[in-house]
């Protein structure tokens, strides 16, 4: 097999991924996937894929107005985001952190777990 002939990540898109008995394995996210799969190509939205829910269990959703339901402080600055706080127009993101949103024009990466839908 050679690397050509090796598909990129369908999580992360990136081509750092090697062969392992039957699965393929990304190297840089660490996702797993069967090699019989990656030959039967399936159209599904990234979208469909990512579930991100509020401190409360609700499902969020690209365009949801949120609430911070504690302060926040902001690694590398002397800002808190105070509870009560309200966000708008959120963007569901994957990685450690749920959701990519601005307050007061500033944009800010936070957990979800912080969060109720508003």
């Amino acid at each position: 097999m050679t690397a050509a002939t090796i598909p990129p990540c369908p999580v992360c898109a990136l081509e750092n991924t090697y062969p392992d008995d039957a699965h393929y394995i990304c190297a840089d996210c660490g996702h797993e996937w069967l090699i019989a799969a990656a030959a039967a190509p399936v159209d599904i939205d990234d979208d469909d894929l990512l579930v991100v829910k509020d401190a409360n269990g609700n499902l969020l959703a690209d365009g949801d107005s949120c609430v911070l339901i504690k302060d926040l402080k902001v690694k590398g600055s002397s800002i808190t985001l105070k509870a009560g706080t309200r966000i708008k127009n959120i963007r569901r993101v994957a990685g450690d952190h749920d959701i990519d949103c601005k307050v007061d024009g500033t944009p800010y990466m936070l957990k979800a777990m912080y969060m109720k839908k508003a």
